[in-house]
């Protein structure tokens, strides 16, 4: 029982920021990188790199790593604790004015956060094929 009121505490901890339910909002778009995160909610990658480690760490992100870059997404959990309260959570943020502005910007956005001279050296954009490709 513990376990899992320890587990409760520490999920709800990391919703309790907004800069996080900010990153929550972008995130249910789909798979992004930090640099996504940075450029759309205007925040220093530090930043936006320690509260996915948060997310991360209440279960409620992934990653995946390719080459340099670190992707993140919306964890899928076999646990039903954080499934519900995910899911509710999820539901909730579609409907914050703020967050549906935030996930705008991201969509909008269609710059890669390495440069072009790096790019030309043969280091690949963090961004989708389609975006790098434009």
């Amino acid at each position: 029982m513990k376990d899992q009121l320890d587990q409760l505490e520490g999920l709800f901890k990391a919703l309790g920021d907004a800069t996080r339910l900010r990153i929550l909002r972008l995130l249910m778009a789909g798979e992004i990188c930090v640099c996504d995160i940075h450029d759309t909610l205007k925040i220093p990658q530090a930043k936006a790199s320690r509260h996915l480690a948060y997310l991360r760490r209440a279960g409620l992100v992934t990653t995946r790593r390719e080459g340099l870059w670190i992707h993140y997404r919306l964890a899928t959990s076999a646990d039903p604790i954080i499934v519900t309260v995910a899911d509710a959570t999820t539901h909730v943020l579609g409907h914050v004015e703020t967050l549906k502005k935030d996930a705008e910007r991201l969509e909008k956005r269609t710059g890669c956060c390495v440069p072009a001279a790096a790019r030309a050296k043969g280091l690949a954009c963090c961004a989708p094929a389609s975006k790098a490709a434009r």
